[in-house]
């Protein structure tokens, strides 16, 4: 028997992402989990959903560009300090080493294995978030986490945010190949 539960969102566990902007100035970073892909051709689009007290916010607009930055398991206790501590009271640019490519205002975290540097393409208001909408300029991974020229999520280990538990998390083993599995259903 299934329970109601008022419509919550239960589309988690999501990748949990480090955001980079500059913001007057300083390099700026805060963690967002709140994050999708809107279109996965060219061009290359994802959206970041953001607090609209959130310091970066203002960053990201003035700007038109941003860094979307993915910790592995190791980077927990900086992460969800960024994601703790506002810029608007606490300097955190120095927190991580940061690096730069084609975008000035989109600083980019040395740490992470995998980094996408974003233009601003679209922002949607909403009545408590700012919905930012990004092209991706170019993505960076670290050559230790690629197998074939394609990035390995097990070498990357992500972390995954869950809102129901409050919780970071890991990923498991691969159960199946994507668009080949269901193939067993069509042969009956």
């Amino acid at each position: 028997m299934k329970k109601t539960l008022d419509g919550i969102n239960l589309l988690y566990p999501t990748p949990t992402t480090i955001v980079g902007a500059k913001v007057e100035g300083r390099h700026n970073f805060i963690t967002i989990a709140h994050i999708g892909i809107v279109n996965h051709a060219k061009p290359f689009l994802i959206s970041l959903s953001m607090g609209k007290p959130h310091y970066t916010n203002a960053g990201i607009k003035e700007n038109k560009a941003f860094s979307v930055n993915i910790p592995s398991e190791d980077m927990v206790v900086a992460t969800d300090y960024v994601g703790l501590v506002s810029g608007k009271k606490k300097d955190k640019s120095d927190v991580f080493e940061i690096f730069y490519g084609q975008l000035e205002s989109a600083p980019m975290i040395s740490e992470c294995p995998i980094n996408m540097e974003c233009t601003l393409y679209d922002v949607y208001d909403t009545p408590t978030h700012d919905l930012f909408i990004g092209e991706i300029v170019e993505t960076y991974a670290e050559e230790s986490v690629l197998v074939d020229g394609r990035v390995d999520l097990s070498r990357v280990k992500p972390l995954l945010f869950d809102m129901s538990s409050v919780q970071y998390w890991s990923i498991g083993q691969t159960v199946a190949r994507c668009w080949n599995v269901g193939k067993k259903m069509k042969q009956k």
